[in-house]
């Protein structure tokens, strides 16, 4: 008996059994514990670790156990299945059925080349086609083909089962317009799937990622890239940086595989990749397929029409939608209909077209919805649940609108899991160009249409704990930029939801907290000059002035708040001359004061990151004097924590302390987790202030409540920030170790976040300790002695000049920094402190 046998038998037996199929790993454990090869041998084999075989088979020898009623083990698997099946099929040569001898007979039974789904059929070869390419150590892999060829389904089927520890996936937009760049996209991998904040610097970020795909087996799938391929096969100008990418990618020094579909050849000469030209699926994957489905078409209907659809894994797919759903399965009266029909010479694409021809006479709404469908992007946020289809359905009843959903699901139009659903790429771009045909509709539908959806992710999103929440309810702004509506899709931004921070903050200023910095100052930008609404101008100028200043653009940041001062002013006067103020008026005036109020607060703070501290303490003065004993309140006291500290800084001590006693009683006296989180921030400001006035208890009590805060609710710049704190209180105390770890992890993390500000004090505080720890050893060497840094900095190492010089470095880098910020008082500082030291 031959193993393939074998295991075709044990395929359709524990199919039988528990309505499941082996896998991909399965197959090959018994195909070559039949020939009676070891686990290390499959496991090189198939590409896996030797456990994870083991630990399959194990699995696999349990199973057939339970299937057959005999124990299974790896030494007696051949036999027991030989005697099994030899005695099968005696009996069935001993006694034939006549029902059975009557029937017509079944398409072939399923060969080797079913995988672990009946949705995953004749790609045996294929599988083993991309092992022999990784063996010989390619790295990226280009799987190309025409639409409908399962090229995708090909990369992630292999990509899941080949022992990868995290897949990244990123899914190319359709139209090269809509392609997203690719610094936003290794971003969303960080934030998302590597558990990491992203970075500011792209080529930093690539840095970081290299490090993790040469730690970690990550698969990654790069699908539909063609979009992004001029006709040359060469990225497109606009994405160019592509290319950094894919090449980091190619390194053979790296453990990760890269699985690339297109249907264009990628032809750049400086990229290293493997291409694979992926093959139409045999007559015998297509029998193997409709056999699963209990469709039996006679033998050479099936041939006619594998011929005419080339073997097109999407053709089949979209034939066996038709088939059930309107020819109630019966392949053969499907193909006696339309056999003659034009279609038989024609491509995909031409077939797609007919199924939404076919599909607008027989079910318009299922058509329309098709339609609407396409307007979803499928990047950030993948698939669609069941209300977002829903939503596109506003023009049919309510107790229908699952029927339609059925349509579109049986006919294979639509692809789902799990109550989620998304459109095949060759089916988006056809009903994408049907939707923008505004004579195809009795109404705009293409605007309409991107509204709804807009809508829906608008209002399924009603708080953001996650990421994921956080893109989701980002993706309205996409639909109101495809129709061109910068007020709405300024309203997104702006649309205020409680957070993780126990916070009620708009969507944009929540997006960069979390480290999406790129996504919203990009956005911002683009749609400001369009924006006319004053509330949302002055809003969208306060927001973009944070953004700014945390990349270290410090001052185009004050700029921008001055002009949400001058809007949100001259809005004021003007609802202040009414005669009847309203209700609603009371708010608008709210609302704009507040905005004057925070705007005021940030410049003050954006002035000390430029060392102006008269300014500083000019813009404080000034929130207090608006805030005081009204409704913004919080505003005047954050204010008198930001004066108190540039008053330390100032030298001013007392009057620092007066300032910050009273806050820091009420914190202690009445403390809240709710007004804590939203005053994070803050506190974290009053620890520094108390450092600076040499009153460590007080100054660690606030580090010890923002860090507990911070740890929590991963807010990384509070965290990083606190940590820095944490470092200079080491310094004082001459926990020189301590203090150097505390002033690493936060220039980490504040490099993650790309917030440049924060990261040149940090250099600045961690040169200070490092020349501090210098000093310490010049003070307690005897004359020709080399002593060892203390308490394990250097780790009890001879100190070496060049690790004595560290500190130079720090300073270096701080101004480095600084000089970017265009912060020269800020230079003029760390200048006047590396000159203070005397080796």
């Amino acid at each position: 008996m031959e193993s393939e046998s074998a295991v075709q038998w044990v395929n359709r037996k524990l199919f039988t059994v528990t309505g499941e199929h082996l896998t991909e790993l399965q197959r090959v454990i018994l195909q070559q514990v039949w020939h009676g090869k070891k686990y290390i041998d499959i496991a090189n084999f198939y590409g896996c670790t030797e456990g994870h075989a083991k630990d399959v088979g194990s699995a696999l020898w349990k199973q057939l156990t339970r299937t057959i009623g005999e124990r299974v083990t790896k030494q007696n698997v051949r036999s027991l299945l030989e005697r099994h099946i030899q005695t099968l099929s005696t009996q069935a040569r001993s006694s034939p059925s006549k029902d059975t001898e009557s029937r017509p007979q079944p398409s072939p039974s399923p060969s080797q080349d079913t995988l672990e789904s009946p949705t995953f059929v004749g790609r045996t070869e294929a599988i083993a086609h991309l092992n022999t390419l990784v063996q010989q150590g390619a790295r990226v892999i280009v799987i190309q083909g025409e639409g409908g060829l399962g090229k995708t389904t090909l990369a992630q089927t292999y990509l899941h089962h080949h022992g990868f520890e995290i897949t990244l996936e990123l899914l190319m937009a359709k139209e090269s317009g809509n392609i997203t760049p690719i610094e936003r996209v290794v971003e969303e991998w960080f934030s998302r799937d590597l558990a990491e904040e992203p970075g500011q610097e792209f080529g930093v970020t690539l840095g970081r990622l290299k490090r993790h795909l040469e730690q970690r087996r990550i698969g990654i799938l790069i699908d539909n890239l063609e979009p992004a391929l001029d006709k040359d096969g060469r990225l497109i100008p606009a994405h160019r940086r592509y290319v950094e990418l894919l090449r980091m990618l190619a390194d053979h020094r790296g453990r990760s595989l890269t699985l690339i579909t297109s249907r264009d050849r990628l032809c750049e000469s400086s990229l290293t990749v493997e291409h694979y030209r992926l093959p139409r699926l045999e007559l015998l994957a297509w029998s193997q397929f409709f056999h699963h489905r209990c469709i039996t078409p006679t033998p050479a209907i099936l041939q006619a029409a594998h011929h005419t659809y080339g073997g097109n894994a999407k053709a089949m797919g979209l034939l066996y939608g038709t088939v059930r759903e309107d020819f109630d399965g019966d392949f053969d009266a499907y193909w006696q209909e339309n056999s003659g029909d034009p279609l038989i010479v024609m491509d995909l694409k031409n077939l797609v077209a007919n199924q939404f021809n076919r599909l607008q006479a027989l079910d318009p709404d299922a058509y329309r919805l098709l339609c609407r469908l396409g307007c979803y992007r499928y990047q950030s946020v993948a698939t669609i649940p069941t209300a977002g289809l829903m939503h596109l359905l506003w023009d049919v009843e309510s107790g229908r609108q699952k029927q339609v959903i059925s349509s579109l699901r049986n006919r294979s139009l639509i692809e789902s899991a799990k109550g989620q659903y998304w459109l095949h790429p060759v089916i988006q771009a056809e009903a994408i160009a049907r939707l923008r045909q505004r004579d195809h509709w009795h109404q705009d539908e293409w605007t309409l249409t991107h509204q709804q959806a807009a809508e829906f992710w608008t209002h399924a999103v009603t708080h953001i704990e996650t990421l994921t929440d956080a893109l989701q309810a980002w993706e309205a702004h996409y639909h109101y930029l495809a129709i061109q509506d910068a007020e709405a899709a300024s309203h997104v931004i702006l649309q205020s939801r409680d957070n993780q921070w126990g916070q009620f903050l708009p969507l944009g200023s929540t997006l960069y907290r979390m480290g999406l910095l790129q996504p919203v100052l990009s956005a911002i930008e683009d749609i400001l000059p369009h924006v006319q609404a004053d509330r949302n101008v002055s809003e969208l100028h306060n927001i973009l002035g944070d953004l700014l200043w945390i990349t270290g653009q410090v001052h185009r940041a004050i700029a921008s708040q001055q002009q949400a001062i001058t809007i949100a002013r001259s809005a004021l006067a003007s609802l202040q001359n009414q005669t009847d103020p309203s209700a609603s008026t009371a708010h608008q005036c709210y609302t704009f004061r507040m905005i004057e109020i925070d705007s005021l607060l940030s410049i003050g703070l954006y002035h000390i990151d430029l060392w102006n501290l008269a300014e500083a303490i000019e813009q404080f003065k000034a929130v207090v004097q608006l805030g005081d004993q009204t409704d913004h309140q919080a505003w005047a006291t954050k204010a008198r924590v930001c004066w108190a500290l540039a008053l330390s800084y100032q030298g001013l001590h007392e009057e620092a302390i007066a300032l910050a006693t009273p806050i820091y009683t009420d914190l202690l006296s009445h403390p809240n987790a709710e007004d804590t989180a939203r005053f994070a921030y803050f506190i974290q400001i009053l620890g520094q202030t108390y450092t600076n006035v040499a009153d460590v208890a007080k100054a660690q009590a606030m580090y010890q409540l923002a860090m507990q805060f911070a740890e929590t609710s991963h807010y990384t710049q509070v965290h990083a920030r606190t940590l820095n704190g944490l470092a200079e209180l080491d310094r004082i105390a001459g926990n020189w170790d301590s203090a150097n770890a505390h002033h690493q992890e936060a220039i980490a993390l504040l490099e993650t976040i790309g917030a440049t500000c924060d990261l040149a004090e940090s250099h600045f505080q961690l040169g200070l300790t490092l020349q501090a720890c210098a000093q310490w050893q010049e003070n307690h060497k005897t004359p020709g002695e080399s002593l060892p840094l203390p308490e394990g900095i250097g780790n009890d190492r001879a100190v070496k000049q060049d690790e004595r010089e560290e500190w130079a470095i720090a300073f270096q880098t701080a101004i480095q920094l600084f000089t970017t910020m265009n912060a020269p008082r800020q230079v003029e500082k760390v200048r006047l402190t590396i000159g203070t030291f005397q080796p």
